[in-house]
């Protein structure tokens, strides 16, 4: 039989599937917290279980991949008995830290690291580099998940000051540089392996391409979303589609 735990974990995987713009990811949260609440009050009255579900359902708006430690600490703090309206102001509070956080180590590190470290790898692995790294990112989701829910099962009220005490802001940091070096060795690496491969009059389709970014990264309407490193990795990833296709 999987644990209520189990069945919170499974859940928080698909977070985002009963997204709303009234409450965000707020239902998705307390989807994967009712098995817990189910668990915890097995033995009170049906009307305080539905309660606690509902306030565990309310507005939620942060990164999917940390949920996790929201969904632990309101599942401990109705075990403590803390009143309703704590346990409100508790999600409120950890809404904008673990978006900030999330935001810094998954999407500003893990994916650009793991990104740049499979075109680079891609010269010498082939395509099964990208089946490492769908692999690896999963298990990377998956133990992240398992680690935030259990933080907040084992701190409640106090898992903000546990969260701070905790490696990942230091994590979030490390990764943010190593993907900055991951993604410079990327570049020159799968770009000079793309350039190899293409015919002569491919050259002249990547001076255009190379023209276009110029073009984008340099207009007002476009600057600020357009990077150098986000046009790089896009055509360079576009080019091994165009090359894995014409083989």
């Amino acid at each position: 039989m999987i644990t209520p735990r189990w069945q919170a974990l499974w859940r928080l995987l698909a977070v985002q599937a009963a997204w709303s713009y009234e409450r965000m990811g707020g239902i998705g949260v307390g989807h994967a917290a009712a098995p817990l609440l189910r668990d915890l009050y097995r033995h009170q009255p049906p009307v305080e279980r539905r309660a606690a579900v509902a306030r565990s359902a309310e507005y939620f708006n942060s990164h999917p991949y940390l949920a996790g430690v929201a969904v632990g600490a309101v599942v401990r703090a109705e075990q403590d008995g803390v009143p309703g309206a704590v346990i409100t102001r508790l999600r409120v509070a950890l809404s904008g830290p673990l978006g900030a956080l999330g935001d810094q180590l998954v999407w500003a590190g893990q994916v650009p690291l793991i990104v740049g470290v499979t075109l680079a790898a891609i010269p010498w692995l082939g395509w099964s580099a990208v089946l490492v790294a769908v692999i690896v990112y999963n298990a990377l989701r998956l133990r992240l998940t398992m680690w935030g829910l259990d933080l907040g099962l084992a701190h409640g009220t106090g898992v903000g000051a546990a969260l701070q005490r905790s490696a990942l802001p230091r994590m979030a940091d490390a990764a943010q540089r190593a993907a900055a070096f991951a993604i410079g060795v990327a570049l020159p690496v799968g770009g000079g392996w793309v350039l190899g491969h293409l015919p002569s009059d491919g050259h002249l389709a990547v001076l255009g391409a190379a023209t276009l970014g110029a073009v984008l990264m340099l207009a007002p309407a476009t600057r600020t979303r357009v990077t150098g490193i986000r046009y790089g990795v896009a055509c360079l990833g576009l080019a091994l589609l165009l090359l894995g296709g014409l083989r």
